[in-house]
């Protein structure tokens, strides 16, 4: 065991060239608390230290998981004030809520330069296997316990898994609704863990962001985030939210980061939401951005101080999660055909290796890779792809078709060819997506070649979830759910034949049941991000067999 405290957006960009399309085709519940004081907002004034920002774990191994929380020492000691001074923090983890028997315990320190988070990196711990465990701070009369979490190890390297099943959310907008999504994940008891794959975070000022200029609440700062103070206080405010604390109690979160967790759009060099001189030197801009999510993710820092990373679980299945925002090239102008440019990359060159040599060692039945942005190419228009290809080479334009959104791996096709190159080339199957990012729920075929597809081969699937509460086409358009969705979302299927379904309007997340026959997505739908009490309901399943490469439709959740 260690212990250490840590030292024009292009989805509006698609869902507009979607409804664009469109109009050219013809008509756990709360987290437990124990019987020792427990800290809330309201005694913050009153009692110090306290835990207003929840607990979480994160990263499950077979013998260990990451414990993550942070201590309010004293009264005004928020999140990036650098204020209240350094306190010795007591963790421990038991098999029963009640800590009758503890498995492993230890004390950290939280301090300052750390922004008062603490994590502990528990090892020795039994394989698939739940835990609870639990923080402790001050002393006598004034020693506070924190909400009790609830974790999981993963199975054993080696071991014959019967199934996993992950929650899978991705695009949580502060502003632009509520949390629910998380509620309704926190109280189901079957899941091994959650993904988080990506905006955990906007950066937005208040008022930018959502389409409608209206925020439902307002975050903290009010200002566009730069620093590391903006950082840690913004990362301070979503943890406050009860769903998202419900979230992390209740199970461990794997996470990586996508654009936001920056800057609209980000890049290894800059990104669309920076203007330098103005906004300062975007370097220093990351590097800030990277030290607060460090600080306040139960997320292990990976090669070079990233999030691409690999975690297992037995012989089911390995999870490749992927970084592609700090290696990747600038991003090319829409329509252009530099988006072929074999120079420019999305993953990097030390990634995609990495990543090619994971999925060809791996013994795994099923190899989960995810992903921030899309894989799977989609072209919009009215022509299909099959005539897009000819026209795009005549006119040096994309040759997989016009790529709307150059943000995805569409706009870094060469990477895509390679990655896809070799899952043929060295007979890699069972691969498949997890993708956020672009708002709406997709399943998608990931095909050798999408311009003959589908006499072409499929190369993978892919599963997109769609977002916690950020914006999608009903809201950018502020229409009603469907009024333009239905025939947008037909005239994508029809030019995107490996697109089997796609759903442009909800909000919501999905759950991943993986067996040794097959991988489903099942996926879930909220009544209304704007209210608080919001319900949550079944939509679609789709799975893909083994061995198949393809997508189909399932009748029913696994549960």
């Amino acid at each position: 065991m260690t212990s250490r405290h840590v030292s024009s957006p292009s989805r509006r960009t698609v869902v507009r060239a979607a409804a664009a399309t469109a109009a050219a085709v013809p008509v756990l519940a709360t987290a437990t608390t124990t019987s020792a004081t427990t800290a809330s907002a309201s005694e913050a004034t009153a009692l110090a230290p306290a835990f207003l920002h929840g607990v979480a774990s994160g990263d499950p191994l077979p013998d260990g998981v990451l414990l993550w929380t942070r201590v309010t020492p004293e009264p005004g000691a928020e999140p990036g004030s650098g204020l209240g001074a350094d306190t010795p923090v007591r963790w421990e983890i038991a098999e029963d809520r009640e800590f009758t028997a503890t498995a492993a315990s230890g004390t950290t320190l939280a301090a300052a330069p750390f922004d008062h988070t603490v994590k502990a990196d528990v090892r020795g711990l039994r394989p698939a296997t739940t835990y609870y465990f639990r923080f402790t701070a001050g002393t006598g009369d004034g020693e506070v316990r924190s909400p009790v979490g609830r974790t999981r190890t993963a199975p054993a390297t080696g071991a014959s898994v019967a199934g996993v099943r992950f929650g899978v959310v991705s695009c949580a907008n502060w502003e632009a609704g509520w949390f629910s999504a998380y509620r309704h994940l926190a109280a189901r008891t079957d899941l091994d863990a959650v993904l988080h794959l990506g905006d955990y975070l906007y950066e937005y000022g208040t008022g930018e962001y959502p389409t409608q200029g209206a925020a439902l609440r307002e975050h903290r700062p009010a200002h566009e985030i730069l620093n590391l103070a903006d950082y840690r206080a913004r990362h301070g405010t979503y943890k406050t939210d009860t769903d998202l604390q419900s979230l992390h109690a209740a199970h461990p979160v794997i996470a990586i980061w996508d654009d936001h967790e920056f800057a609209n759009d980000a890049w290894s060099g800059g990104a669309q939401n920076h203007t330098p001189g103005a906004e300062g030197v975007w370097a220093e801009r990351v590097a800030a951005a990277k030290q607060a999510y460090f600080e306040w993710m139960p997320v292990r820092a990976s090669t070079e101080g990233t999030v691409y990373r690999r975690l297992r679980f037995g012989r089911l299945a390995d999870l490749h999660l992927l970084d592609l925002r700090s290696f990747r090239s600038e991003q090319a102008s829409i329509g252009s055909g530099s988006v072929d440019d074999p120079e420019r990359t999305v993953t990097g060159r030390a990634q995609l290796d990495w990543l090619k040599a994971g999925l060809a060692g791996s013994d795994a039945v099923w190899k989960l890779v995810g992903t921030s942005v899309m894989i799977s190419p989609v072209a919009f228009g009215a022509l299909p792809a099959h005539l897009l290809e000819p026209i795009a080479g005549l006119l040096g334009l994309p040759k997989e078709g016009l790529a709307v959104n150059v943000d995805q791996w569409d706009g870094y096709t060469d990477d895509r060819k390679e990655l896809i190159g070799h899952l043929r080339e060295r007979g890699i199957t069972d691969t498949v997506f997890l993708t956020g990012d672009i708002h709406m729920a997709w399943a998608n075929e990931v095909p050798v070649r999408a311009a003959t597809y589908p006499l072409s081969a499929s190369a993978a699937t892919e599963f997109v979830v769609t977002s916690v509460t950020s914006d999608n086409l009903d809201d950018i358009l502020r229409v009603a759910p469907q009024t333009v969705s239905l025939v947008a979302a037909t005239a994508v299927r029809t030019a995107n034949r490996h697109v089997k379904w796609v759903d442009m309007d909800s909000h919501g997340y999905g759950v991943l049941d993986v067996t040794a026959e097959r991988s489903q997505m099942d996926y879930y739908v909220l009544s209304d991000k704007t209210a608080k009490d919001a319900t949550s309901s079944w939509t679609r399943s789709y799975r893909t067999r083994r061995g198949t490469q393809r997508i189909e439709r399932a009748d029913r959740p696994v549960r």
